[in-house]
């Protein structure tokens, strides 16, 4: 286990995140705020789901949700339709526009991490990239536990 000056100092730079999520944010067009996008890129990656759904991947409240959910549908970016079984729920999913949209704003967040990370190698890249699923999987470990993991407990290898 890290040392408690370790685990401080991720703390720190967990928090210093914030800056590089505005950064990457400004280069959103303005009528397509962060929790549009990400709306969008769940609905690309799960496919067809329910709001509440949505709100449990999204980790917000459904009256949160419900406000993300309208704005991207009157833009055209979602499509809503009856649920078969259950004819009082709706199903959302990602519409042609949408996709259009969500491969241009991925575009544009490769552009930028490529210039801001153009001194870095390929390896220093890719360990990043491993260190943060792994950090991400730790934590999704800790949500299906119901709390933090307790000092024996391990994180599960990565895929």
């Amino acid at each position: 286990m890290a040392e408690r000056s370790q685990y401080e100092e991720l703390a720190r730079q967990i928090s210093a995140i914030g800056a590089v999520k505005r950064e990457m944010a400004r280069g959103l067009p303005p009528e397509c705020p962060p929790a549009s996008a990400v709306v969008l890129t769940l609905l690309e990656k799960h496919g067809e789901m329910r709001t509440s759904r949505l709100a449990e991947l999204m980790a917000i409240d459904m009256s949160v949700t419900s406000r993300h959910v309208t704005h991207v549908a009157d833009r055209g970016w979602i499509e809503r339709r009856r649920d078969p079984q259950d004819g009082r729920s709706r199903l959302l999913r990602i519409s042609d526009s949408g996709e259009r949209l969500l491969a241009q704003l991925s575009a544009h967040l490769v552009e930028a991490l490529a210039a801001h990370l153009h001194d870095w190698s390929n390896e220093d890249v890719a360990q990043l990239n491993t260190l943060l699923s792994r950090l991400r999987t730790s934590f999704g470990d800790c949500r299906a536990r119901g709390g933090p993991p307790h000092e024996t407990t391990t994180t599960a290898p990565l895929s």
